[in-house]
């Protein structure tokens, strides 16, 4: 049956209504503003406007209002494996799900129809008749109240509502106070608008407008939130005394909402006798206009009030385990310029709503990382305030897969102060998007110098000076000039105290972590040039200030973001090639129309052959070095990179590495001051080792989903070198030639005393000799003094000529070569 409020703007009404349509079609005339100051007359009255005034600014007021999208609720989504989508939250300015007009209960619609505006099908925007009477009360009690249409109430609620979604504070407060103040004015504002928007939409289109826009109390906007938010089901299954008690808070929001059980005038004591009221007068007026039957009504009459209080799904909080994730998204939605070109178009589209956003998050790798973060670090030990954090990207595209951190999230003040397991602060990202000042990545950043040491030609076996010293001399550094720190004591050490060789190759140095190799590393290359290389790989700084240069800074001394380091890695398994991390993978409107995300954008920080020497020894820690806990605890196992780091006194400790398809990071931290962990355990094993069983755990199920493929092979110019000339010690005292031949990068061995009469000590020979790659050993030989003594051949015996028959004289031939005689 054809809904009775479906209508054609500018259709003829009932004679019942003529007055109504009269004005409806004469909107442009002076009879039209005549009609209404009769209507405003006492308003005028009070303010001290002449009718004359009052048309004349009734035929200069605009009549028409543009209908933009309401604020709704927004949803941000996970998918599962097989695509479906998992809620995770919802967030809003104003809690409002917009539905069509056949998702309505008819019961909502004649309920609203029959108390508020009885004529609402007659009139041509003004109900007259009302308007006069509420008039004649205004200028009775000395107020303007009243006699309002649903088409007024409509236009009033649209430019409320446009208010409220202006960016400027100031402005939107200015712009509310002219929208609700009391002037006649305002009311002919409203006026002219309600008749033009009578022109330009069906009464179907105003009431379902009306209906979707209206407030029902709080943050509940709507008639489907609202019955999302009563009665636990939506607006088209509303029940009768359902509707008219929903219906009945629109009248007075405060005094009839029934989410105040504890409330003495409109309670669950009383039945909620307030409402109750209202609600069974709609009811009555339903029963007058014969929207209803006496039977229906006097059931619904009878029916008691039970409310069930829904409350929504309300900000990342409710996404529990994934709501640092979520928060993450909500802040790019804000931020990022895919959203508007500047700050206040994205703040005017996150209060408009309506998106709904499907995220990156793979729910199963979330999972893992959930998991093994509850077993093995707790939220809060006795021991001081310890943090950590995982984060996963997938190589070649910059999808965040999981991110999660051992505190429960809240951004409410008063629970953030009942106990250290809260916190508002996402400490896998940066701080400008609700991170903290980021964690120094101590070892791990090292790969950074491991990069422009291979892309400025220097070999894996390259060897350099490595010795514990704390005079290390000038370091080159293009942007600052020449650094040195000798008056500064600086004496760089593992944390492990693991350094026990002089002359590091760079392979060796990264696969045990030694500091000291890659000191030496760093002095043959610039500082400039190594941060430099560290910010082609995305690398900044938390804190959003210029990323640190020094020679402390090759060991990992930065303030970075784990989610920061862990796009690095990804972009070292990706052949050298970063990419963007990214968090959206899809949204859609709120007409459902699919809406541009943010890309990411990916560059090459390394040429494919330096990343190939970068994975060959990276596969090394993994397979012999630091990370071997983690790479031996991992199963499935495919190739896999990484890199370990522990920043002083083992305050942080972290592992970090890839597949060639997800890269992780999982760190522990100190939030406050420096624990030592080596000196302490959680339940699940020494705080130190717990990255160790938490890589594993995240990486076994990345590897089981994703796999991953063999790195490329690093040749032989990048794991040796080139081949280069050794220098000719021979005639150096050892010492001298020890420094000659570490100074050109070749490791050195004393090779023992040999026979010479060179001078006692002095080098003869080394060993190779003439040209080998760099980082080879050179094992050298010096002279005892004492010659060589050759002893004299002895003669051989005389024999008699032997005759072979031919004349000729052929001597005496062994006997096993007498055969291959010719």
């Amino acid at each position: 049956m054809k809904d009775e409020y479906e209508a054609t703007p500018g259709r003829s009404r009932r004679l019942g209504g003529a007055l109504g349509a009269i004005l409806g079609m004469v909107t442009m005339s002076s009879v039209a503003a005549l009609l209404v100051t009769v209507a405003v007359t006492p308003a005028l009255a009070l303010s001290g406007m002449t009718a004359t005034n009052t048309i004349n600014m009734f035929e200069n007021l605009p009549s028409y209002l543009a209908l933009e999208q309401l604020s709704q609720k927004s949803n941000i989504f996970a998918r599962q494996a097989d695509g479906t989508p998992v809620l995770m939250a919802s967030f809003y300015e104003q809690n409002r799900v917009e539905v069509g007009s056949d998702a309505i209960s008819p019961f909502a619609k004649d309920a609203v129809v029959s108390s508020e505006d009885p004529r609402f099908l007659e009139h041509g925007g003004i109900d007259l008749q009302g308007t006069v009477n509420g008039a004649i009360t205004t200028f009775a009690g000395g107020d303007t109240r009243g006699g309002s249409s649903i088409t007024q109430q409509y236009v009033k609620n649209v430019l409320i509502q446009k208010c409220e979604t202006m960016a400027d504070p100031e402005e939107s407060a200015i712009c509310y106070h002219s929208a609700i103040e009391i002037s006649a004015s305002r009311k002919l504002k409203e006026m002219r608008m309600a008749i033009g928007m009578e022109k330009e939409y069906s009464k179907d289109d105003i009431l379902r407008g009306y209906l979707n826009i209206t407030g029902f109390g709080g943050t509940v906007y709507g008639i489907e939130a609202a019955a999302n938010y009563y009665f636990a089901t939506n607006a088209a299954n509303l029940t009768l005394p359902q509707a008219a008690s929903l219906i009945a808070i629109v009248n007075n929001p405060v005094r009839y909402q029934l989410d105040r059980p504890a409330s003495e005038t409109n309670g669950i004591a009383n039945g909620y006798a307030d409402n109750k009221e209202r609600r069974d007068y709609i009811l009555g007026e339903m029963l007058q206009y014969k929207k209803i039957s006496a039977a229906d009504h006097d059931a619904a009459v009878a029916a008691p009030i039970e409310p069930i209080i829904t409350p929504p799904s309300t900000g990342c909080v409710t996404a529990g385990a994934n709501a640092f994730f979520c928060d993450y998204v909500t802040r790019v939605l804000k931020t990022n310029t895919t959203f508007g070109a500047d700050e206040e178009t994205r703040l005017a589209n996150f209060r408009l709503g309506g998106y709904n956003v499907y995220t990156s998050l793979d729910l199963e790798v979330q999972a893992a990382a959930v998991d093994t973060m509850n077993r093995n670090v707790p939220k809060v030990s006795v021991r001081g305030d310890i943090g950590a954090v995982i984060s996963s990207v997938e190589v070649g595209t910059g999808r965040i897969l999981a991110m999660t951190q051992n505190k429960d999230y809240s951004q409410d003040p008063d629970v953030l102060e009942t106990g250290t397991n809260y916190t508002s602060l996402n400490y896998n990202t940066d701080k400008n998007m609700g991170g903290s000042s980021g964690f120094q990545p101590g070892s791990t950043y090292k790969v950074f110098t491991l990069a422009e040491w291979l892309s400025t030609g220097h070999a894996l076996g390259e060897r350099v000076d490595s010795r514990l010293k704390a005079n290390w001399g000038d370091f080159q550094d293009s942007c600052l000039g020449t650094q040195n720190y000798n008056s500064q004591g600086w004496n760089p050490r593992n944390d492990s105290r693991s350094e026990t060789g002089a002359n590091y190759s760079a392979l060796e140095s990264t696969i045990n972590s030694y500091n000291t190799g890659f000191i030496g590393m760093a002095k043959r290359l610039d500082l400039c040039g190594i941060k430099k290389r560290a910010e082609s790989f995305g690398i900044h700084r938390a804190d959003g200030g210029t990323l640190l240069q020094s020679a402390a800074t090759v060991i990992g001394t930065n303030e970075i973001a784990p989610l920061t380091m862990a796009v690095a890695f990804a972009g070292i398994a990706n052949n050298g090639t970063t990419c963007s991390p990214i968090v959206i993978d899809q949204i859609t409107g709120a007409d459902g129309a699919e809406l541009p995300v943010p890309q990411s954008t990916c560059e090459q920080s390394v040429e494919p052959g330096v990343a190939a020497g970068m994975t060959y020894a990276m596969q090394r820690v993994m397979t012999s070095g630091t990370a071997r806990t983690s790479y031996y605890g991992t199963s499935p196992r495919v190739p896999m990179i990484g890199k370990t780091g522990t920043t002083d006194s083992g305050a942080d400790t972290w592992t970090s590495g890839a597949s060639s398809k997800v890269a992780t990071v999982v760190g522990v931290v100190s939030l406050t001051g420096k624990l030592a962990q080596r000196t302490f355990s959680f339940p699940s094993g020494p705080a130190s080792t717990a990255r160790h069983r938490m890589w594993p755990d995240v990486m076994s199920v990345a590897n089981a989903k994703y796999g991953g493929d063999p790195f490329p092979d690093a040749t032989s110019a990048v794991i040796n070198g080139v081949p280069v000339s050794v220098p000719d010690v021979r005639g150096m005292q050892l010492a001298r030639a020890k420094s000659v031949i570490e100074g050109a990068g070749f490791g050195f061995a004393d090779g023992g005393v040999t026979e010479s009469d060179m001078p006692v000590g002095t080098v003869v020979r080394s060993d190779p000799s003439g040209s080998t790659y760099k980082g080879t050993t050179i094992t050298v030989f010096t002279s005892s003094g004492t010659p060589v003594v050759v002893p004299e051949p002895t003669p051989a015996p005389t024999q008699p000529p032997t005759n072979n028959g031919g004349g000729g004289v052929v001597p005496d031939v062994p006997p096993a070569q007498r055969g291959r005689q010719g």
